[in-house]
């Protein structure tokens, strides 16, 4: 009988654990086609503005209940506001503002990046490891890819050429922008609960994301009758699939799998994300492309594979991803 239990719980593990690496795979390899959607009649940073505050107060009053709740306190809210501005605003808003000249396929390969940004942070800030030769070669060759897909794009994008330079470097700022708002997190004082931080921070950056399209003057220009339904339905599957199943899948692997394996999704979603932008989309993708995204997936698995200590392998892996993340406690940029 106690043989029987066993067994029935590591079939549930196995159910459990394969269902999360979907959800993180599928979802969030398809948040970029719904962002696409979602900015079609929709006002850029009111809507993302707009999905992390619903998608955070929906987590924040879970937690609430929870049985791990604490009260929040001022240094909590204080690193929440800190890490939700970089992620969210610096992160996925300039992914939502980068998708207004590129395809969702080439966002989500130059989201690929941030393994970059997460190295050279990790070694000139947190004083981790030095890079070594496979880490340095990765990185070089990772930036002869972003080259490769950026001048293979086609130029019927919108504003032409320009405009799909000006997208890249929306995106690679982005990258950017969440591999700090990570690297800040990792050492910042955070609740202990990480649906609560979760919550908080979607709460803070949602604030400042809105409060940004205000500024942008996006509410004088919306009309509420130019709306489309794609638009509607895109921004419902945001918070539905990218930020609450998917972070809570996320997070429930970050507990339960090796960090190595968790890692992986970060080169299963650009695969995702090109896939269904052709597929629904009709997005092009060229062969100089096709050769530049391969080198990016090859350089990113060449820096990740350099041998580290465990402490850094952990703090690496952790938030080397698309985009939420960090310590079990942060998001994915397009979570």
């Amino acid at each position: 009988m106690q043989n029987q239990g066993i067994n029935n719980t590591n079939k549930r593990n196995m159910v459990l654990l394969v269902a999360a690496f979907a959800a993180v795979y599928i979802f969030w390899g398809s948040t970029y086609l719904a962002i696409k959607y979602a900015i079609e009649t929709l006002p850029p940073f009111l809507m993302a503005g707009s999905r992390f505050l619903f998608a955070g107060l929906i987590l924040y009053v879970w937690a609430r209940f929870s049985k791990d709740y604490e009260k929040p306190s001022l240094k909590h809210w204080r690193t929440s506001f800190i890490v939700g501005t970089l992620l969210l605003l610096g992160g996925n808003g300039a992914v939502v503002l980068a998708q207004q000249y590129i395809s969702s396929s080439l966002a989500a390969l130059l989201v690929a990046t941030e393994p970059f940004w997460i190295v050279l942070l990790s070694w000139l800030w947190l004083k981790g490891a030095r890079p070594n030769w496979k880490a340095a070669l990765g990185l070089l060759i990772g930036f002869f890819g972003v080259y490769l897909l950026i001048g293979g794009q086609s130029e019927s994008a919108a504003g032409g050429a320009g405009g799909q330079f000006l997208g890249a470097f929306f995106v690679i700022a982005g990258a950017f922008s969440w591999a700090l708002g990570s690297m800040y997190g990792l050492r910042a004082t955070t609740p202990k609960s990480s649906a609560l931080t979760a919550g908080m921070q979607m709460l803070s950056g949602g604030a400042v994301l809105t409060l940004v399209g205000f500024l942008k003057g996006e509410w004088a220009t919306f009309n509420v009758a130019d709306v489309s339904a794609n638009s509607v339905y895109g921004v419902i599957y945001l918070i539905i699939f990218g930020s609450l199943i998917g972070f809570t899948a996320y997070s429930w692997l970050l507990k339960n799998a090796q960090p190595a394996m968790v890692a992986t999704y970060a080169y299963v979603n650009p695969i995702v994300a090109v896939f269904l932008g052709w597929l629904i989309a009709g997005e092009s993708f060229t062969g100089q492309m096709l050769v530049g995204a391969g080198i990016i997936v090859g350089s990113v698995v060449l820096i990740t594979s350099h041998d580290k200590d465990k402490d850094s392998e952990e703090k690496i892996e952790l938030h080397e991803s698309n985009m939420p993340t960090g310590t079990p406690k942060t998001l994915s940029a397009s979570a």
